[in-house]
């Protein structure tokens, strides 16, 4: 499967279009007129989702215009609707690192944040950064201690715990 420019501005143009009818729904309920103290809490989020939505319509109009002259004339290579947006292999690239995101924060949320990112780091270091897998994994507590002693210690920010870290007294 190969995902023409085409396909992505449309899909980026209503998304965009979906997170600003998100924004004015949340501005709302929050309010978006003035009151006797200046202007409520949802008017600058209001008008800034206006704004969004705007941008998402011309996007997608300049994006359908784009493809409709495409097709009459024949395409500029360096400006052709048509071309793939992302060939195969760097699909594959992002559909990887979103996967490996997405075990990240699963992760977290069962086994706490510094496992999560003890082997998120690690098995990245592996895959990816052509290091042994026990050095990657070295590498990966290095980096969960470091967060550890900044967050915890230093600013006294506690960070997401799982099961493990009370058994070693952490939390």
């Amino acid at each position: 499967m190969t995902v023409r420019r085409f396909h992505a501005e449309i899909g980026t143009a209503i998304t965009t279009g979906a997170l600003g009818v998100a924004a004015i729904i949340g501005a709302a309920e929050l309010g978006t007129g003035w009151s006797d103290h200046g202007p409520q809490p949802g008017y600058f989020p209001f008008w800034v989702a206006i704004v969004l939505i705007g941008a998402s319509l011309w996007n997608l109009g300049g994006a359908i215009a784009a493809h409709r002259k495409a097709q009459c004339t024949p395409p500029d290579p360096l400006d052709d609707p048509e071309e793939p947006f992302l060939p195969r292999q760097n699909l594959i690239r992002i559909a990887t690192f979103l996967g490996a995101m997405t075990a990240f924060v699963i992760g977290m949320l069962t086994v706490g944040f510094y496992v999560a990112a003890t082997f998120y780091i690690g098995l990245t270091a592996w895959r990816q950064g052509g290091f042994r897998l026990w050095k990657g994994l070295a590498i990966g507590a290095g980096f969960a201690v470091s967060l550890y002693l900044i967050f915890e210690t230093i600013f006294q920010i506690p960070l997401l715990k799982g099961p493990l870290e009370p058994l070693l007294g952490i939390y």
